[in-house]
């Protein structure tokens, strides 16, 4: 490791003044007006923020951007590592809360820390204060998930109990649960309300037990009014967890208090869950949040580019949405990379061509993850104007055999299948023969480049 300094003040402060003309002013209070340098190495800067929760935002969202931004500043490429500022609290505790922006931020409450009744350690409810039911996009996808969180914030306890929540990985059940704990603490400030994950429930236990101290930890949990427990799918196999919450789960449902839960999986589709957790987790209502269609992705990236004051045209938001699917969190952040690093290249106004260029990574990801073998055949043999069974038979014609390596050549780079897998779905060939289609074919885009433009090409529509 090399030697530990610290970043000049003077660098450090002009590339977060840079971030107050990239973002709104609400925007940078959040994210950017905490965030300090913490240590420095020859090749590596560590920032520090408030909380882990604005730290994980930070690192997903923006660290391409605070890269880039650094290398412009100091003329060097760094590792950057964003967590917790280890002085934070006493950082917080020295300052007095800021004011919240005059504009529509306005209604949206602040994060609370909430103590219990009988508990002196601070339960933090890490609410994220973006993620309220106004910043949520209603579509066909999740407009009953939606429905149900609604009508849970309004009601605690009373109309459905437990609500579970379950979907993929980035649709918005984490927003959702933000948003009902947002309403509830508007409603009633003085509620108790917990956000966490299952995760930082069992880290919390397991110390609990080793410092003796379930006694403290069973109060803080079973003594809230609303419990956003997430990710109750890491419970699966956990024995010795899933006793515990049970019991919680009972003492706050006997008590009349709100539960919450959130899952990639429905209940009954976790592996090793107690049947008894199961029937639970079912006893209020279950709802799921689908992927989103165009027109919801479409909404939710004129919502955020509204947000974040990003100035982009209508035809670079539309093919955003049409050809970024995955989920929503991964929408974002190809928002988010387009915008900001076509401000900071200077490249003029942003248009389809320099999106797409600027999302290919991105775009290759996803092709990965979707993409067939058989519709890589397809497409390849459309374009040549081949039979379909071109691809699989012995024949050995030069129209034939360059068009399926060419298609073996992409299924190698565009999928995750390895050689063998590939082979076997071109008519049983061999890891070896996949090898050489790719070579033949790497080696005649070198030298023709008609060849070259034809993969590019064929490439480029597998990716979208």
């Amino acid at each position: 490791m090399g030697h530990a300094y610290t970043l000049r003040p003077s660098i450090w402060e002009a590339v977060k003044n840079d971030f107050k003309t990239l973002f709104s002013e609400e925007v940078y209070h959040m994210w950017f007006n905490h965030l300090v340098c913490l240590e420095q190495t020859e090749d590596t800067i560590t920032l520090g923020t408030l909380t882990d929760f604005a730290a994980g935002c930070i690192h997903t969202y923006y660290l391409d951007l605070i890269k880039q931004r650094l290398q412009l500043a100091t003329g060097r490429d760094y590792n950057v590592i964003v967590k917790k500022n280890p002085d934070a609290s006493a950082a917080q505790a020295a300052q007095p809360a800021p004011a919240a922006p005059q504009v529509e931020t306005s209604r949206i409450p602040a994060r609370r820390i909430v103590r219990a009744a009988d508990e002196p350690a601070r339960v933090n409810t890490t609410l994220d204060p973006r993620n309220t039911f106004d910043t949520y996009v209603v579509g066909s996808s999740n407009q009953m998930a939606h429905a149900a969180a609604m009508a849970v914030a309004q009601a605690p306890a009373q109309a459905y109990n437990p609500l579970f929540v379950s979907g993929s990985t980035g649709l918005g059940k984490t927003h959702l649960m933000h948003a009902i704990g947002h309403a509830v603490l508007t409603s009633n400030p003085h509620a108790k309300v917990v956000y966490l994950t299952t995760e930082k429930f069992t880290n919390e236990y397991v110390q609990a037990i080793k410092e003796n101290a379930l006694a403290q930890f069973r109060r803080r949990y079973r003594s809230v009014d609303v419990l956003l427990l997430d990710d109750i799918q890491f419970l699966s196999g956990k024995e010795g967890i899933q006793e515990e919450f049970y019991h919680t789960f009972n003492d706050l449902h006997t008590a009349g208090k709100q539960v919450v839960l959130a899952s990639d999986r429905r209940a009954s589709e976790i592996k090793d869950l107690e049947a008894r957790l199961v029937s639970r987790f079912e006893w209020g209502l279950p709802t799921d949040i689908q992927a989103p269609n165009y027109e919801t992705r479409l909404a939710i990236l004129r919502s955020k580019a509204a947000l974040f004051k990003y100035d982009l045209p209508g035809d670079v938001l539309e093919f955003i949405a049409k050809n970024v699917a995955k989920n929503i969190r991964t929408l974002i952040g190809a928002l988010i990379k387009v915008a900001s690093t076509a401000f900071l290249l200077k490249t003029g106004p942003i248009d389809v061509t320099l999106a797409e260029k600027l999302l290919q990574p991105i775009l290759i990801e996803q092709a990965q993850s979707q993409l067939t073998i058989e519709a890589i055949q397809k497409r390849v043999s459309d374009h040549y104007e081949l039979r379909p069974g071109d691809m699989v038979s012995k024949r050995r014609p030069a129209n034939i055999a360059f068009p399926r390596q060419i298609a073996m050549y992409l299924a190698r780079q565009l999928t995750k299948h390895s050689l063998q897998e590939i082979g076997a779905a071109f008519g049983g060939r061999d890891h070896g023969t996949v090898i050489h289609a790719c070579k033949t074919v790497e080696n005649m885009m070198e030298q023709d480049s008609s060849a070259q433009r034809s993969v590019e090409f064929l490439r480029a529509q597998l990716s979208r």
